[in-house]
């Protein structure tokens, strides 16, 4: 796949400049150490993490379901996006001099993250629509979700992650760089791209808001709406323990949901004008490393249908 963004990357490549140079975090070295082990036991706790729970829907029977299938989805995608971001970062901040991206490089790493951020807005989207059926409408709910339709909800998130990435990708390779080749950043995103080119970003900055009611608008309603019906049918249940199993189900997936909406949209979206860089960086490390790295523990955590299957590999393991 980086063969194909690097021919797409040679055609249309109109800048005079062979490559950026990251800047990462201006701080103090201790201050870079400690960000540099945390940010190596998230990536190691990420993999692991996410490839446990890839492991166990694969194998175990009972996680055969529509949830677990989306939740296994929503596990490769982040695998995906902190590979790509992680290890540059950590590279960055033992270099204190920051670091030196080719062209190439740093757009195959932009067109990546484009691709894991877009499909994740889309399979959160597919997951809530999916809780809203069970919950709303369960008597239904198998008939619909059968194995064919889940494939296709979530083949439909990742083709819609990649229409955004060419969109967002062709227009970027359009821009031209001139002298200017310092990144304020420690990865290459759509904003300090934009901000050091030297050609006309009008077009860029509309697209980009004309994109975001199908790739971020369109879907936070979708999840509104579908949890104020969900909740509208929880409190009208008669048992309190249905009400609370029903809760339990949900609630994993809305602090996913809440945790991956906020932070992006205080980066993107709310005014950044007198905001100092390094607080928008590290916003940025909460949806690009620490996001991943939790979203495991939350589905996960007091889960009994992942912690059954995970107890039986322990026990076989010590056997």
């Amino acid at each position: 796949m980086e063969t194909i963004f690097s021919l797409l990357i040679q055609e249309n490549n109109h800048t005079a400049v062979t490559g950026f140079f990251l800047v990462g975090f201006q701080s103090s070295q201790d201050a870079r150490i400690f960000l540099f082990l945390l940010l190596l036991v998230a990536f190691c706790g990420t993999i692991c993490g996410n490839l446990l729970i890839i492991t166990l829907v694969s194998t175990s029977k009972n996680l055969h379901t529509p949830m677990y299938f989306f939740i296994s989805q929503l596990s490769i995608n982040d695998i995906l996006l902190t590979t790509d971001i992680v290890p540059n970062t950590l590279h960055i901040l033992l270099n204190n001099e920051g670091y030196f991206i080719s062209y190439t490089s740093c757009m195959t790493q932009f067109f990546f993250f484009i691709v894991s951020e877009a499909s994740e807005c889309f399979l959160l989207t597919v997951m809530s629509y999916d809780r809203y059926l069970a919950i709303c409408n369960p008597l239904h709910y198998t008939s619909i979700m059968t194995n064919a339709h889940c494939v296709k909800l979530a083949s439909i998130s990742w083709f819609f992650g990649f229409l955004v990435m060419l969109i967002y990708g062709l227009t970027v390779l359009m821009l031209r760089y001139c002298e200017q080749n310092v990144i304020d950043h420690y990865y290459c995103d759509l904003a300090p791209l934009i901000e050091i080119s030297c050609s006309g970003t009008d077009a860029i900055e509309l697209e980009i808001y004309i994109l975001s009611f199908p790739v971020l608008f369109i879907p936070i309603t979708i999840v509104i709406v579908s949890y104020i019906q969900i909740i509208a049918t929880i409190l009208r249940f008669q048992s309190s323990i249905s009400r609370q199993k029903a809760f339990s189900t949900c609630s994993s997936h809305l602090t996913v949901v809440s945790i991956f909406y906020i932070t992006p949209l205080s980066v993107y979206v709310f005014p950044t004008k007198g905001k100092n860089s390094n607080i928008s960086k590290l916003l940025s490390l909460l949806y690009t490393v620490f996001t991943p790295f939790i979203n495991p523990i939350i589905y996960s955590l007091r889960n009994k249908d992942i912690n059954k299957p995970l107890q039986e590999i322990i026990c076989a393991i010590k056997i």
